[in-house]
This record gives C-alpha cells, structure tokens and sequence, in this order.
C-alpha cells in the first residue's frame, strides 16, 4: 500500500513563512526561527512537510526549497531513529522520484538527504537504493543520471567502507565495472563522477577495485587530455594515490605519467596544477624515485620553481601592495586556533648535541591567510622533499636558476628565488655551505628590502640556514643577522614581524647560550614590541619570549633583565579574562620563563600560582554541571586546565622548594586527584607531569595522598595513550625515590605493567627510557620485591638507556639494577653482554656507582673463570672491550 500524505495549507503556510524568515541577515530573527524548528520537531509529520516543500512544491523558489531539504537533513542526523516508519518510506521514495530535479540545486540537495539517511546506518535498511542509483544511471535524461551520480559520488565519499564488506552482500562487485563503462560518457560532468565514484576506492585497495586496476589504469589514460578541468583533477588525483598503492601497476608506464604530471603541473587550471603537483611529493617518499626521476630533473626542476612564484591573486589576496598595516587591528577569524603542547617527560641523549629536528617550526609557511595549500606552496614542499632526496646532487639543477633568480630586478621573481633557496636548506646544505658565505650578507641585505613579502620571505629562508650561522664566528653572520631580525622584529608591516618572530625563536633555539651577550638588547626590542604587535602577533612574540626563556636559561636570572621582561608579561596576565584564550599562549610562556628565573620568579609566582589553582577549580566545577545537566550548562574548554596545569609545573621545576608553601595554602592535591581520573587524555598527562615535579619540590605534601593517586597511576600504565602513559610511569619513579622502602605495598599495583611496557615491540623511545628508569628506581627502594623478575627485562632495560646522558636519573636507576643483580645474580646472567655494554655506556660515573659496576663485573668473571671469560668477552665489539677494560680492569 503506498503511503498517502497530504499537507494542510495551514500548516504549510506556517514552515514556509519560517523557511523564509530563516533566510534573514538578522541574527536575533534566526535564532526564533530556530527555537521554532526545534518545536515543530514534536509533530510527527513536521518531516513530511519539509520533504513535501524540496520535491514537490515546484512553485516555491529553488533556496527555499532546498533549505527545506537542509533541515530534513539536520533532522536526520539528529532524531532519525524517532521518524515513524511511514514518514521514513515517504522520504526515501520521494528521494529517489526526484533525484533527476531539473534544478542543480535541488539534485544536489536530494543527493546530500540520501547520503545522510544510508550513513545513519540505513544502507542495510534500504536494500534497493544502491540498485536503484546505478539503474538510474542509465536514463536517458541527463538530469536523471548526473543526479544519481551526484547521490553515489557522496555515498562513495561517506560510506567506503560499509560498501567493501560482507554487510551488503558486496555491491562494488557491480558498482565499480558500471562506474568505469562511464568514464567515456559525451558529458564532462558525468565522467567526472564516475572518475571521482572509483577514486574513493584507491587507498583501501578495495579488492573489487583491484580485479579491475588494469582496465581503470587504461581509462584514465584515455581521459589525459580531457578538456573538462574538473576530470583532469581526478585523474590527477587518481594517479597519485595509485602511485602509493598499485605502483607495480605504474612502473612500465612510468616515463609517460612522468611526461604527463609535468604537462598538467603547468595546467593553465590551477586546482590541475595543485594536484598534479602532490605527484612529486608522493613519489618522492617512495624508494624508487631517485632512479625514476633523475632523467627528468632538467625539466622538472625549472617547473616547480616557476610554480613557486606567487600569482597575480595571491599578490591581490595578500595586499602585497600595501606596505605598513601595523596599526590596522586584526579581524578575529585571521587568528588560527592553536594548539598547546601538553608537557612531556624526556630524557636528554649524547648525540652530538645536533637535536632531533622537530619539523612542525619549519614547514614552508609563508603566506597563511590565502587558501592554506596552493601550488606555490606544494611546489616548495614537493623541492624540499626532492632536496633531501638527491642532496647535493640536485644542485646542478639549481645553482643556475638561482643565480638568474635571487638578483632579479621584478621582486616578484626575487622573493620566489628567496623561497627557493628555503626549500633547499635542508637537503641539499652540505652543498651549499661554500655558497653561503657569499648568500648569508646577501640574504641579511635582503631583509630591508622596500617589498614587505620580500622582507617576510627573507626572515624564514634565513632561518632555514641558522644552523650553520651559529657555527661560525658569532661577529661574521650571527650579530648581523640577530641586529637585522630584531629590526624588522618591529617591521611596520604585520606579515613582516610574524615572519620575523618565527624565525628570531628558531635562531633562539640554534643559538642557545650564544645570544646571553646580547640579552639586553634582545630584551629591550621584544619588549617595546608589545605595544606595538596587533593580536595576531601577540601571541607569536610569547612565543619568542617563551623559547628566549628555554635557550638562554638561568642566564635570564638577572635583575636588569627581570625588570625589563616581567613588568610588562604580567600586565598583560592581569588584563587577560579566566575565559580568554589569549591565556593559552602567555601561560606557556610564563612557564618558560618560570623555569628559566627559578628563584628570580619567587616576587611574581603568589598571583600566578593562585590563577592557575582557581583555572583548574573553575574548569573542574563546569565540566561537573555539564556532566550532571548537559542540556544546562555547556562543556568547558578543558586547554584552561591543561595549560594551568603546565604552568603549575613549570613553577614546580623553577621554584622547587620554594614553591611549599603555596602548596600548603591550597587545595591543589585535591583538584589533581580529580584530574588524574578526567576523561580527556591530555589532562591526566599533565597532572601527573605536575605530580612528579611536585614529587621533587615538596613531596611533604603529596605523601598524605599516595595511597589514593597510586592505583590511579597503576591504571594509566596503557602504552594506548603514549604521552599519559610516559608521565605516569616518570611520577611513579620520582615517589619510588621520596618513598623508600615504604613503596613496597605500591609494587604489584604497577610492576607488571611496566615489564609488560619495556618489552612491547615499537614503543617510542622516550617511553621506553622512563619506564627502564622507574623500573630500575623501584628496584633501588624495593629489591625483594623487584628483583625476581630481573631476567624479564634486563635485555630490554640495558639498550633503552645506554644512550641516555649521565645524570641523576640515570644515577638512581643503575643503582637498583647493580642491588637488584646482586639479589638475583642467576636474572642476568643470559643477557650479560648487554649489562656490560649499558654500563660502559657511563662517561663519569660517581666513584660509589662506578665501585658497584667493578664488583658485578669481577664477580662474573670470577665465578665462570678466566678461560670461559676471554671466550665472552671475544664477542664484544672492540670499543666496548678496550672501554670495560680501561674503566673496569677486565
């Protein structure tokens, strides 16, 4: 029985004067349309009239019609469960009766309401949509077809996953042969779909797909040349993922793709171009590239340096022509939202003092208020990766366009030869260091040119070179550079400070100790720059304050420059409101700074701390309305907390003992045992970053509370949440030391799973340093207890800290290894190369420690005898052999 519905006028007119009014500029108008809506959602039929306005009310305008069809949607996604069955069967017929709409707009609009009711599970309770669809597809009206394909195009998109499984009884078996029969179909529009339909299915490697890859592979080469922009795109597209998937497909054709990316990365289109252009960033991560491109650089190479010049838009876009805009405010939705870092425990290594690049500073990030990715930026990262690729051997390519490029007199083509000489920092800097010499003074003239984007372009590729600046004479490159980047530190135009804040905190960092001569005049320009910075900028400059603070360190602890800095860093805090985010990254930096003055920061820490307590209180006591009443009150922002609680720590660590009394004036052991067991990650990691600093600070206070935070502690011992983890298992270790031997009723809580941790196959190095540390300091307090399961993880726990440097930490652990071992002697036996190597490992041992490695060592050699000794020890590398001898006399 088909399902009869007809509206009445009445209440017809009443959703079509809402529909209309809810297309009102004005905002309070809005929102009574809303609160409207939401009512009608009690009738049971409101979703029939809305569905009744998008298909069949065709005298109505086309916006209307289609919002009405917006909110059916919102519906769906909202209450779809609660739709009575006939309302359901009615809006899936008329779906699929009006899928062909002679209006664009509406086509698309029934497509998106289809998408949306099979995602809500519906693909199973709708057996004859798929069939239906791909039926529709070959009607002969063209508004029929692109309709359909338009629903499937977005059904691929929304469900790929559902359609590859045994649920459906595996409908790509047909879809995937019917979409590829139309990538030869006479409309643009059409083979555009079925092209974008199969590319859904690449990444998976859906089996249905891969029947059928070699017959998709020849159909998109038949579509190359295709006039439509919008399939050349997804053809693009298809390529490049086939490339990560199926390259065993593309390896006989590779020279013609090649020839072809090259044609399309020139696409007077430029959405071709940018696709295209992902090709040489994908390939370059595969091993093949180097043999597969390198008959093609002298082509490639002058491609991808055309394309990172910026176009005639971009220039419009980022009024490159207006030169000072430092006193224009910022509108609000110019500022990203950031994301704070919550504080991780780790260990320093002996590596040469080159650290581990943390590559999120240094991305090609030069123009971020136009669209954030665009050919010239995919043509610089796509260099950069090539540059690290072939090294010094892309220089050949280079060198000569360089040349023509960095002198040349329109600054469009000068600023892209700047950029260029960015992308290439870090592959090919071997090969650059004898030019730079020559570069560097250029580079530092460039950073007073008349061109603001010259100017800001300049101050990131400098810094891509501060390493090397920082390596030499500091009066040959560093002084100049430093006294140029703080003037344009309070460049007149915003572009041009942001670009120079960014690269003055990555100098920071390269330069470390070697910027303390200049403090002063470091101070004095960040300084006057806050009364000059827009907002925008603001939160960039605490930035370079804050990393000023981590590379300089105690050095900041001077009165003078005290009395520079932290006037106006608090007037700021005091300005700031509980619920302003502009907290997030002055908190951070304070944290720094903290750190970094330790007692100098006792006259400011008492309104600090208090600020950071009542943060946590604040947030704890919404997040408890919200889960009590959730349609009272709203969820707050936890990243209040997370930094609060950061900040407390950095107080911690920089106050140490000073920081007692604080504590005993506050409730904050009680606020971190509710933190501890928050739903959200981030917040457990830092509150149990502040456990152990509070551990060493002022463990009198934390004492009365372990019986309650260790089982919390021994549950978040779950490698699942890496960084929670890698905190809970460093505070574990820091109250083992302050315990003693009262740890002893606290080891099975935590044990086990720490042994489980250190021998889990990929755990992140820093994870496993902290858990060998905790594991050997509970050893040191509790060998009884410890020490049989020795033979479980001395392997593991000898080579996770042999790489770490000398310290206290390091010190406490070996301890318990050397009282554990001579507990359990028969537990290392197995594994004794290793032990001899983690202990040759130690530069300077203090003499007590060095005196237990010696008797561990002899004993072992004793008892097995000189003979099966020499035999052992044959097996050592030489370096290992001639340390233990020197050091140990064996």
């Amino acid at each position: 029985m088909e399902y009869e519905w007809k509206p009445d006028e009445q209440g017809l007119q009443q959703i079509l004067q809402l529909l209309k009014e809810s297309q009102s500029p004005d905002t309070t108008i809005q929102r009574t349309v809303q609160q409207k809506l939401e009512q009608l959602n009690q009738y049971p039929d409101f979703n029939n009239y809305l569905i009744f306005v998008l298909t069949k009310l065709k005298s109505e305008d086309e916006p209307t019609r289609s919002l009405s069809g917006l909110i059916l949607k919102n519906n769906v996604k909202a209450h779809f469960q609660n739709f009575p069955n006939g309302v359901t069967d009615f809006i899936k017929s008329e779906c699929l009766n009006n899928i062909g709409d002679a209006s664009p707009l509406i086509r698309a609009t029934v497509g998106i309401l289809i998408t949306t009711i099979a995602s809500k599970g519906e693909l199973q309770n709708w057996p004859d949509l798929l069939p239906k669809l791909c039926s529709l597809l070959d009607s002969e009206d063209y508004n029929t077809c692109e309709g359909a394909f338009g629903a499937l195009q977005k059904i691929c998109e929304d469900s790929a996953e559902i359609l590859d499984s045994d649920v459906l009884d595996r409908p790509l078996n047909i879809m995937i042969p019917k979409f590829l029969q139309f990538f030869k179909h006479s409309s643009p529009k059409i083979r555009s779909h079925a092209v974008a339909c199969v590319n859904q299915f690449i990444i998976s490697r859906t089996q249905a797909l891969m029947l059928h890859i070699d017959s998709f592979i020849e159909n998109l080469f038949a579509l190359a040349g295709d006039e439509e922009p919008e399939v050349r795109k997804n053809v693009c597209r298809a390529l490049v993922m086939l490339l990560e998937v199926r390259m065993d497909r593309l390896l006989p054709h590779m020279h013609n793709i090649v020839e072809y990316m090259l044609q399309r990365t020139q696409d007077q289109d430029e959405n071709v171009a940018l696709e295209a252009c992902e090709f040489w960033l994908t390939l370059a991560e595969q091993p093949i590239c180097k043999d597969v491109l390198v008959r093609h650089l002298p082509k490639l190479i002058p491609v991808l340096v055309n394309g990172m010049k910026y176009s005639d838009i971009d220039i419009i876009l980022l009024k490159g022509d207006v030169e000072e805009d430092e006193t224009i405010p910022d509108s609000e939705q110019d500022i990203r939202p950031r994301f704070h870092r919550s504080r991780t425990v780790a260990q320093q290594h002996d590596e040469d003092g080159i650290e581990e690049e943390d590559d999120d500073d240094d991305e090609i990030d030069d123009d971020d208020t136009i669209s954030d990715w665009n050919l010239r930026k995919c043509s610089a990262a796509a260099l950069d990766v090539l540059a690290n690729v072939y090294r010094d051997e892309l220089l050949p390519h280079i060198l000569p366009l360089l040349k023509e490029l960095l002198f040349h007199h329109e600054w469009v083509v000068k600023e892209s030869g700047i950029l260029v000489l960015g992308a290439i920092a870090e592959g090919c800097m071997q090969g650059m260091i004898p030019y730079l010499p020559e570069l560097i003074p250029h580079l530092i003239q460039c950073l007073s040119d008349k061109k603001a984007l010259v100017r800001s372009i300049t101050c990131w590729t400098l810094s891509r070179y501060a390493h090397w600046v920082v390596s030499q004479p500091p009066d040959t490159y560093l002084k100049p550079l430093m006294t140029e980047l703080l003037k344009r530190i309070l460049d007149s135009n915003k572009r041009v400070q942001e670009a120079a804040c960014s690269a003055f905190a990555t100098l920071e960092e390269e330069a470390c100790t070697e910027l303390v001569p200049y403090l002063a005049y470091i101070l004095d320009t960040l300084v006057f720059a806050f009364s000059k910075y827009q907002h925008k900028n603001l939160l960039i400059l605490y930035d370079a304050i804050g990393t000023l603070a981590d590379s300089v360190g105690h050095h900041l602890n001077k009165p003078e420059y005290i009395q520079m800095l932290m006037p106006p860093l608090i007037q700021k805090w005091n300005m700031l409101k509980d619920e302003d985010k502009d907290l997030f990254p002055l908190l951070e930096c304070l944290s720094s700074v903290a750190t970094a003055l330790q007692s100098g920061f006792l006259p400011y820490c008492e309104p600090v701390y208090q600020r950071c307590v009542n943060l946590v209180q604040k947030t704890l006591a919404q997040a408890m309305l919200n889960n009590a009443q959730p349609d009272q009150y709203e969820a707050p922002d936890k990243d209040f907390m997370i930094v609060a609680l950061d900040l407390l720590s950095g107080l911690a660590e920089g106050l140490g003992g000073n920081i007692e009394q604080l504590v005993a004036r506050s409730n904050i052991l009680t606020l971190m045992y509710q933190c501890m067991q928050d739903k959200m990650p981030e917040v457990r990691q830092s509150s149990f970053a502040l456990l152990g600093d509070l551990t060493k600070a002022c463990f009198q206070h934390v004492k009365p509370c372990i019986a309650d935070f260790m089982p919390i502690l021994g549950t978040n011992l779950n490698p699942e949440f890496i960084s929670v983890c890698n905190n809970a298992t460093w505070a574990i270790g820091e109250i083992s030391i302050q315990m003693g031997i009262e740890m002893q009723p606290y080891i099975p809580m935590v044990l086990h799973q720490l042994v489980e941790i250190i021998n889990r196959p990929n755990t992140p190095k820093t994870l496993l340093e902290n858990t060998a540390i905790t594991i050997g300091r509970l050893g040191y307090v509790c060998p009884q207890e410890v020490a049989p399961m020795l033979q479980q993880f001395i392997r593991p726990w000898c080579t996770s800290l042999r790489n770490i440097r000398d310290n206290e930490e390091k010190d406490s652990a070996f301890r318990g290894i050397c009282t554990m071992i001579s507990v359990n002697p028969s537990g290392v036996i197995q594994d004794f190369i290793f032990f001899c190597d983690a202990v040759a490992s130690w530069i300077s041992p203090k003499d007590d420690l060095r005196d237990m490695f010696c008797k561990i060592l002899h004993g072992f050699k004793n008892q097995v005898g000189d003979e099966n000794w020499r035999r052992f020890s044959d097996q050592f590398p030489l370096p290992l052999k001639e340390r233990l001898a020197a050091f140990y006399g064996v």
